[in-house]
């Protein structure tokens, strides 16, 4: 039997020290903060979204950055792996829009409760309240775990599961970037992803608290398009929100970091150009001896009317049959391309993951062990992984984790303590 420590008490941290003792290992977990999963029950809103049940190809092209990597991971421990685990032991599962997989229940506790009770069932050693200070190593192979209270835990092997710098509220402040790099391990630059979005317009503020659905966005740099979706948005005080932009800003992140980028919503995506002029000529024929401001109410939610009538530049009191041919187009083209000037991403504290971490060339894609430490093992969002929405990160941290776990091969601890000398 081999000592293994895992560092962080989220999904992958929980996974790893599951893995870890189904494969007959020793498991100290050490958690800082005064429960486990702390992240994880906010998640989905608290529903918890914790798989897709897309196929294969679906998983890889809803990974961003190094989704090669996960090649063994998620099928060492795949999303049908994933939901057998949890149903197994008796948590109901359903399906939602976009094969979001939640528990029946909609409530993230009953994912928390299960991964505990599995934990405890298999004799897994929790230690809440324990922060780590350092990760130690000596000739290239992992010595002990230094807490915060000056305690050093020995092991075997040690699994860092911290997670990103997203939701630091949580726990997640980045201390797993520090002890990475403190054992020689190259860090990506981190920044917040699934994120809300900044803009420059006036009428961002006016539109605040306003959902758009089936819309189709579109983010520019210049004339070359980076981005492309069809769903839900919200606006905000600040700027932009909802389900297509947090997805566009794990795409287009690095590039709005350095310039302004435009944001193109297409506000009536099921009719042509063409089609959207026919249906506002039908609606002026209908109300032609209307001003323009009492003409246009079917065509917006109320938020967005008066926002749309400033911008068409049309005088709001104007006759609807005193508008021109040009002016009526103008209008209908800014249906199809409402914009936005994009100028930045919010923070931390309101992204659901980080995109960055520690980076994948340094870990064996295989075992998730570190290639410059031995017995050091990196899971979840600690390492330069990041998907975009729907349950995919979350399937990222079951499947390095379960690999972390279960690659790690029983040691003699007295072997163990001869390499220490």
């Amino acid at each position: 039997m081999s000592k293994v420590i895992v560092v962080g008490g989220g999904a992958a941290g929980m996974m790893a020290a599951i893995a870890a003792a189904q494969n007959g290992h020793q498991v100290e977990l050490l958690e800082k903060n005064e429960k486990l999963g702390k992240k994880l029950f906010i998640t989905g809103k608290g529903r918890c979204n914790l798989t897709n049940a897309g196929d294969m190809d679906t998983l890889f092209a809803s990974v961003v950055e190094n989704p090669r990597f996960l090649y063994s991971a998620f099928y060492g421990f795949s999303n049908e792996q994933t939901m057998a685990f949890f149903e197994e032991r008796g948590l109901k599962l359903k399906t939602e829009r976009g094969d979001r997989v939640f528990p029946y229940s909609d409530h993230s506790s009953d994912v928390i409760r299960v991964l505990s009770g599995e934990l405890e069932r298999l004799g897994v050693s929790v230690l809440l309240h324990s922060e780590v200070k350092e990760v130690c190593a000596k000739d290239g192979r992992f010595l002990e775990v230094l807490l915060q209270n000056g305690r050093a835990i020995p092991g075997d092997a040690c699994i860092v599961a911290t997670g990103g710098r997203s939701y630091p509220s949580t726990g997640s402040t980045g201390d797993g970037y520090r002890f990475a790099r403190t054992l020689g391990h190259p860090v990506t630059e981190c920044i917040p992803s699934l994120v809300p979005l900044e803009v420059k317009e006036w009428y961002a503020k006016e539109l605040q608290g306003l959902s758009l659905r089936n819309v189709n966005v579109c983010v520019l740099d210049g004339k070359k398009k980076l981005y492309e979706e069809f769903g839900e948005m919200l606006f905000t005080h600040f700027g932009v929100s909802g389900p297509v932009i947090l997805s566009a800003s794990s795409i287009i992140g690095k590039s709005l970091r350095k310039k302004e980028l435009t944001l193109k919503i297409d506000l009536k995506p099921a009719l042509s150009a063409e089609q959207m002029d026919q249906r506002i000529l039908r609606e002026f024929e209908k109300n032609r001896n209307k001003q323009f401001k009492n003409a246009a109410e079917s065509l917006f939610p109320a938020k967005l009317r008066p926002v749309m009538l400033e911008l068409s530049q049309i005088p709001p009191e104007k006759k609807v049959h005193e508008i021109s041919r040009a002016e009526r187009r103008h209008f209908a083209g800014l249906i199809k391309d409402f914009r936005m000037t994009l100028t930045g991403l919010r923070g931390f504290s309101e992204a659901i993951i980080t995109k960055g971490g520690v980076s994948v060339k340094a870990v064996d894609p295989k075992t998730m062990e570190s290639r410059r430490v031995k017995g050091l093992y990196f899971a979840g969002e600690i390492l330069d992984l990041d998907a975009l929405t729907g349950g995919f990160n979350l399937q990222i941290a079951w499947s390095t984790g379960y690999m972390a776990g279960s690659s790690i091969e029983k040691t003699d601890p007295q072997k163990r303590d001869k390499k220490t000398v």
